[in-house]
């Protein structure tokens, strides 16, 4: 009977051993038919038949290098239409205006399933889920967006001038006290706390002004985002037992987001039952949204809790610490934003609403800044039936990614394209066509754009009226990819304040 019994294990193993060779088999020769079918597009040649260019891009990223310098040297060397394979997946990557023009301006194409999806789960622990970001089904998301859309509006954004001035002057004291004793300081950590607090207090009602107080949120987003941008590009990484370490510290950071999520939300609704009044911010069109639809989606709610806490704050700090670093490296477009600021606000050290359609230089600077350093540096759609783009017949059922950042940096579109110049903005310029879309463009552009730059101007306004400041030298200009963008260096300058230097 153990005999018999053995030779029945024996044989089950064998089988399933056979069954498992012929699926792998098969596997190879499904890999094999989506290279015929896409390989007559132009790309650069794959590191390895089953993980395709993947182990270059993870390469790029582990040496802090910016992904996005090799997607722009592969689409100068391959052309505006680049082939990129990871397993059985294909991304054609598009550096065509027109191309631009149709997939963002068109709700014919939703956002890819695969990536945004993707975002859904961060490594098992739900992360973005259905959020107004990764939310791919049109009409459900638009339903979401026409929701939010109130605490967006003109009217509740000048409400959050004193907000924004009053977050911005916590930076001006933190600041005069490193000028007073002689201190450098780290810009992109000081305007990271100030965006991070800003958003807190005016998106959810948490008051804590983080330039004080220690706070695990800024570790929480930055262990979340590098999180995330491996399990983007390591197809790999949970099979990796000297990552386990990192994916338990990510896993833990996303719950500790949601956790929050959960207290603000579980407050927000009590005062709302209670009759109480509360502010019309993004907390409350998230319990709006829900009452709408009819059904109380708690995990929905988080979700928006978290892309609205993490995009709302990380994008705008990345913008500010690329423009203080290039301002510190530009002496000239400095000095003339100072004279336009100190025009426009003379002594005065409160900012009004009025006063930033004068800044048009200081629009300029952010306009140039996001060209060169576009903190969300791209975005994919998804083509379901075929079509032809640049000439090239491309097979429906892939998906397709814009780069703005390959956009900004192309001789094409921009000439010299390295060098810092907001004059490329001026009122009078040539608009740039479907050249520039550092908030996407089309229905699904960031509903966020409008808030994001209020505030950039409001903090980059009181630094330029308000200090000095000097890069330190020897450190580096380059670019950390986060997911979003943000500078490697985290821009340590020396700071003076104006009146210690007349």
């Amino acid at each position: 009977m153990l005999h018999s019994l053995a030779g029945w294990i024996g044989a089950v193993i064998y089988y399933l051993f056979a069954l498992l060779v012929i699926a792998f088999a098969c596997y190879c020769l499904y890999i094999k038919y989506i290279h015929m079918k896409y390989d007559h597009i132009p790309g650069p040649p794959r590191d390895s038949f089953f993980l395709g260019q993947s182990p270059s891009i993870l390469r790029r990223f582990k040496a802090n290098q910016s992904v996005h310098d090799l997607f722009l040297e592969w689409s100068l060397k391959y052309g505006p239409v680049c082939r990129i394979n990871t397993l059985h997946y294909v991304v054609i990557a598009v550096a065509s205006p027109e191309a631009t023009k149709e997939f963002l301006m068109s709700p014919k194409y939703p956002k890819d399933d695969l990536v945004y999806k993707k975002l859904f789960n961060l490594f098992g622990t739900r992360f973005l889920g259905n959020g107004l970001i990764t939310d791919t089904d049109h009409d459900h998301w638009y339903k979401q967006r026409r929701i939010m859309d109130p605490a967006f509006s003109n009217t509740y954004l000048r409400g959050l001038m004193d907000t924004f001035d009053e977050r911005a002057e916590f930076l001006v004291e933190k600041l005069e006290e490193a000028a007073k004793n002689n201190t450098s300081v780290y810009m992109h950590s000081l305007v990271n706390c100030v965006t991070l607090s800003v958003i807190a207090k005016v998106a959810f009602g948490i008051d804590v002004n983080l330039l004080e107080t220690e706070s695990p949120f800024p570790k929480a987003i930055e262990k979340c985002l590098k999180g995330m941008v491996y399990y983007l590009r390591d197809p790999m990484i949970q099979l990796k037992p000297w990552m386990w370490s990192f994916i338990k510290e990510v896993k833990e950071s996303v719950q500790f987001l949601r956790r929050t999520g959960e207290e603000c939300i579980s407050e927000r609704k009590n005062a709302m039952k209670n009759g109480e009044e509360v502010p019309k911010d993004i907390l409350t069109q998230i319990l709006k949204s829900a009452e709408l639809e009819e059904h109380d989606d708690h995990e929905q709610m988080l979700d928006n809790f978290l892309t609205f806490f993490i995009a709302g704050q990380e994008t705008t700090a990345n913008q500010l610490s690329f423009a203080i670093m290039e301002l510190g490296r530009q002496p000239e477009i400095l000095k003339k934003l100072r004279q336009e600021v100190d025009d426009v606000l003379g002594l005065r050290q409160d900012i009004q609403y009025e006063d930033l359609g004068k800044l048009t230089y200081m629009s300029q600077v952010l306009k140039e800044t996001l060209r060169l350093y576009p903190t969300a540096p791209g975005t994919s759609r998804w083509i379901a039936e075929d079509m032809i783009i640049e000439g090239i017949h491309i097979p429906g059922g892939v998906s397709v990614v814009v780069s703005s950042y390959v956009a900004g940096r192309t001789e094409a579109f921009f000439p010299d394209p390295l060098k810092f110049d907001p004059e490329r903005f001026h009122p009078d310029a040539p608009k740039p066509y479907y050249t520039y879309f550092p908030f996407v463009l089309g229905p699904r552009s960031c509903l966020g754009k409008t808030f994001s730059q209020m505030e950039a101007k409001v903090v980059l306004a009181k630094l330029v009226q308000r200090f000095h400041f000097h890069l330190v030298p020897g450190q580096s200009f380059e670019i950390m990819d986060m997911g979003t963008l943000r500078p490697l260096s985290g821009v340590l300058c020396n700071i003076k304040s104006r009146s210690q230097a007349s």
